[in-house]
């Protein structure tokens, strides 16, 4: 009989994430070498963390460390702050950018975006704004006698042909107008 194993949170949030892609860019970029701690792997589950927690500093983050179930995910017993900020700076925006686009074209695939912009009108935000929206259409946003509008927040980016939301895409405020 097989062992029943429950994955952990950061085994669900770091799921999307092309590990192959990302073991070539810590190799192209020389990420891990002369490191005897924090290697990337660590790196990115303590970014990821401090993301979703909301973390304020990395003093706060490097406190967190000290949790048992953190300690266990990372594979770290503890971590300075100096050290989170030495291994931050290191990392060039490209090694980001990088795999924040290669997620950006899974959900593309996943959502079959290139067909369905075919058939509708295709969305490019640049600032915060309120989006008219079609009653048949939407009716998630609520009906009013005249229109409904969705609210965007002002973090949305354009890259070439398609439009990508930041994190804070996903808390939108729905309203009648």
């Amino acid at each position: 009989m097989d062992k029943f194993t429950r994955k952990t949170s950061f085994e669900q949030w770091l799921s999307p994430l092309n590990f192959k892609l990302f073991d070539e860019q810590v190799e192209n970029f020389q990420l891990n070498r002369y490191t005897k701690k924090l290697y990337m792997a660590s790196f990115m589950k303590l970014l990821l963390y401090a993301q979703l927690h909301e973390t304020e500093s990395l003093h706060a983050l490097s406190d967190a460390v000290f949790s048992d179930d953190l300690q266990k995910a990372t594979g770290l017993n503890s971590i300075s702050f100096s050290q989170l900020g030495r291994r931050l700076n290191h990392i060039p925006t490209e090694f980001f950018q990088t795999l924040f686009l290669d997620l950006v074209a899974q959900l593309h695939q996943d959502t079959h975006f290139s067909t369905r912009r075919k058939t509708t009108t295709p969305l490019k935000i640049i600032d915060s704004s309120t989006l008219p929206l079609n009653v048949t259409n939407h009716r998630w946003a609520g009906v009013s006698k005249n229109q409904i509008g969705c609210q965007t927040p002002p973090s949305v980016g354009v890259y070439g042909s398609g439009t990508v939301l930041s994190g804070s895409g996903c808390h939108h405020e729905c309203h009648r107008t």
